[in-house]
């Protein structure tokens, strides 16, 4: 065994790029739905304490919906697999809301809300299954690398939303003879979202043949895989844990935001403000793989940590960056933001890159959906927690908080990784099992 040769990806790369269609819909979603459903939400309403608060929305959904909805998939047993029935039900409701938002935001504020509900609703409980599918399919050794490939494709998503389709944001359409913009980038985008899902559906099969009696038998119910991971002598999993709720906390402080920032502070365009985004999104294309094949190499968790102190760097840097570049040209401070920004991304994608795998090693088949399900439970968990704390944060103290509440946080998760021992290929429990 100990001789035995390391498995390579290169067997699983169609696979995984399949399964990557169902990130790229996030992708197209997610920095669309950021960037400017609190510009939609700042036509009604002041307070960007109160915006940040709504924007949890979808957050609090999430705790809930994507842990029930990733172990419901470890139980069902269905001729097209476990995780499709939900993928191709839940992700085709959430396109067609995803394109009605711009619209209801035109009316009424009671109206966007209500979308915004029904969006996250179908969008959160679709998640844990989108993201269960491909630990199911491709083996614990090369799964920081195949990680890298999904990775990759949200990456492109988010490049084709933020840097694409956003520009569709500053078109004009005509309803009822009156000219309206901010509208066309989403209904674009669910149009992909729905082609993304036929794709997923025809071309990848779920590997029925996993399946086993005792699977359907055996029950691991969230809070008593909780109450597991608290009393296990190695603290790996519950370190691993911490760590993401306090990087996400970072991230998620600053995501809701960085749109408003840039047409607030550096007075950018409608369409233009998605482009910060668009930056990270462009570093997720581009270095998600290498992220995953540098862990392959170095370790996960050398890897993570590496990237953590590199984001407090970067997070600091671009909150001096404003004061730096006050009396520069307004195109110098727009594109050395944006170049943080790209910075930036590089370093978040080798830690979400790397962090899902080491978890993944930590469960087996039967709880695969289950330790998915803790991953986003601790990620939603932040995405509640921070942004009406940053939103508060920049009523009183400007947008610059921003950057320095995500550096602490990114700084304590630094220090809980020291608690993680485990979570490299060799601790994978499905491998282990199955040379015994």
């Amino acid at each position: 065994m100990a001789t035995e040769k390391k498995k390579s990806l290169s067997g699983y790369y169609l696979t995984t790029f399949l399964i990557g269609l169902g990130f790229f819909t996030m992708g197209l979603m997610d920095p669309l739905y950021d960037t400017y459903v609190p510009i939609f939400l700042s036509k009604y309403i002041p307070s960007k304490g109160l915006i940040g608060s709504i924007m949890t929305f979808d957050n609090i959904l999430a705790i809930f919906l994507i842990p029930i909805f990733s172990a419901l998939s470890d139980r069902t047993r269905t001729p097209i697999g476990r995780r499709m029935p939900f993928i191709i039900v839940l992700l085709p409701l959430t396109a067609v809301v995803f394109g009605l938002i711009p619209f209801t935001a035109l009316y009424a504020l009671w109206l966007l809300i209500a979308a915004v509900f029904l969006l996250n609703l179908f969008k959160q409980a679709v998640r844990g299954p989108v993201v269960a599918l491909m630990p199911d399919m491709v083996p614990g050794e090369v799964r920081s690398e195949a990680n890298g490939v999904i990775n990759t494709m949200g990456g492109i998503a988010t490049i084709v939303g933020t840097v694409g389709l956003a520009r569709l944001m500053n078109v004009p359409i005509t309803i009822k003879g009156q000219s309206y913009e901010n509208i066309l980038a989403f209904p674009t985008a669910s149009i992909l979202v729905i082609v993304a899902v036929i794709l997923l559906f025809i071309f990848v099969k779920e590997k029925n043949g996993n399946y086993k009696d005792e699977d359907t038998e055996e029950k691991a119910p969230i809070m008593k895989s909780l109450k597991v991971i608290f009393s296990e002598k190695d603290k790996s999993a519950l370190f691993i844990l911490l760590s993401l709720l306090f990087w996400f906390i970072a991230y998620q402080g600053v995501l809701p935001f960085v749109g408003l920032y840039s047409v607030e502070v550096l007075h950018t365009s409608s369409g233009t403000a998605s482009l910060a985004a668009g930056m990270v999104g462009i570093a997720y294309a581009i270095f998600a793989i290498p992220s995953g094949k540098l862990a392959h190499k170095i370790g996960r968790r050398k890897t993570i940590r590496i990237a953590l102190f590199a984001l407090v760097i970067v997070l600091l840097s671009i909150f001096a960056h404003n004061k730096l570049t006050m009396n520069s040209d307004q195109s110098f401070r727009q594109y050395t933001f944006w170049a943080l920004l790209f910075l930036f991304g590089i370093f978040w994608v080798t830690v979400v890159t790397n962090s899902f795998p080491m978890l993944w090693q930590m469960a087996d088949y039967k709880t695969m959906g289950i330790y998915t399900g803790l991953y986003y439970f601790f990620s939603q968990l932040a995405s509640i927690i921070s942004p009406p704390i940053t939103g508060f944060c920049i009523d009183l103290f400007g947008h610059q908080s921003l950057f320095v509440y995500a550096a602490i946080n990114m700084a304590i998760a630094f220090i809980l990784m020291r608690g993680v021992h485990r979570g490299e290929p060799e601790d994978d429990p499905m491998e282990i099992a199955k040379e015994q």
